[in-house]
């Protein structure tokens, strides 16, 4: 099964920013499609997931409506991770943030329906405070 690992997570006052990493120990993670999804407290129902971010194989970028502008998501492959920078943070982001591998087109895995992840880490909770 494959492991990925996100931190970066915390408390962060509204209009703050923070950087996400994901991390791979058995994967080389630039050779996969790579999302980040996030789930609101209280609301552990799949579809209540949120996937934000996308970043395919081949660099680019995908992005939900509600987050473009604020956030921007990258890879450092020699590191073998992803980031997701969070600019401009406001309550509602509140919530656990994870990585996940993609298995359909990124186009599928950003926005308030989203699909198509299949490996995720355990998450990191992110906290912003009004």
């Amino acid at each position: 099964q494959v492991q990925l690992v996100e931190s970066g997570g915390g408390l962060v006052q509204h209009g703050g920013s923070l950087r996400l990493t994901c991390a791979s120990p058995d994967i080389p993670l630039n050779t996969y499609n790579i999302g980040w999804l996030r789930q609101a407290p209280a609301k552990a129902r799949e579809e209540a997931r949120e996937g934000g971010s996308c970043v395919n194989s081949e660099g680019s970028t995908y992005y939900a409506d509600s987050l473009k502008g604020r956030v921007n998501i990258s890879r450092d492959n020699a590191k073998n991770m992803v980031f997701l920078q969070m600019n401009n943070v406001n309550p509602e982001d509140t919530a656990v943030y994870h990585c996940a591998t993609v298995v359909l087109n990124c186009v599928y895995a950003v926005g308030p329906n989203a699909i198509g992840f299949a490996s995720w880490g355990q998450g990191t909770q992110v906290t912003v405070s009004s």
